[in-house]
């Protein structure tokens, strides 16, 4: 990837490939961007196939309606887009037919589904809360979340390693006061 590409905010990536159609601009929101929806695919489905599936169609769905965004919060955009693929794939999976053992299968998908929708919960709860952290709490705890390093999440805030080690931890400790109540539920 041409290293002019990584100093690019998202917006001038999504313009820069709405302009040139140039496939390495989408390539690095791709990037930047698929853990991120990975995670929020998984919290919606306890299948790692699953998840992994939604998150290539909702890809293939941004690239497909890029030139429809309006401007904004691209990662909102994408995160929207990934919470109805997720929703139109468990309706398309609830449609099939079931053979065999049906009453069981019925139960079983009513558990996983039940499952999914209470980690899905938890998991907006637990963005919400980010929410209320500091700007560079959050930022740093967000890129922790794609899997940045130390280092990674450095270059990408322009704050100093030692601060994001403190951001993270002082974004965890918030983030688990927050939500000590929410989280003893999962015991």
């Amino acid at each position: 990837m041409d290293s002019r590409a990584l100093e690019l905010t998202d917006d001038e990536c999504v313009r820069k490939f709405r302009e040139t159609g140039d496939n390495k601009c989408f390539a690095e929101l791709f990037v930047r961007h698929r853990k991120k929806v990975f995670f929020a695919c998984r919290g919606f489905f306890l299948d790692y196939q699953r998840a992994e599936d939604a998150t290539q169609e909702t890809f293939l769905r941004a690239y497909a309606k890029i030139r429809g965004f309006q401007g904004g919060d691209f990662t909102a955009w994408l995160m929207r887009i990934s919470r109805n693929v997720c929703i139109d794939q468990w309706r398309k999976g609830r449609l099939d037919p079931v053979t065999e053992n049906s009453d069981l299968a019925e139960r079983t998908a009513v558990t996983t589904l039940d499952a999914s929708f209470e980690i899905r919960e938890r998991v907006e709860r637990i963005w919400e809360a980010m929410k209320s952290l500091s700007p560079e709490q959050r930022q740093c705890l967000e890129l922790k979340i794609e899997g940045c390093t130390y280092e990674e999440t450095a270059a990408r805030t322009g704050l100093s390693t030692e601060a994001v080690k403190s951001h993270l931890q002082n974004g965890k400790r918030m983030l688990w006061k927050r939500m000590e109540g929410a989280l003893s539920e999962l015991k």
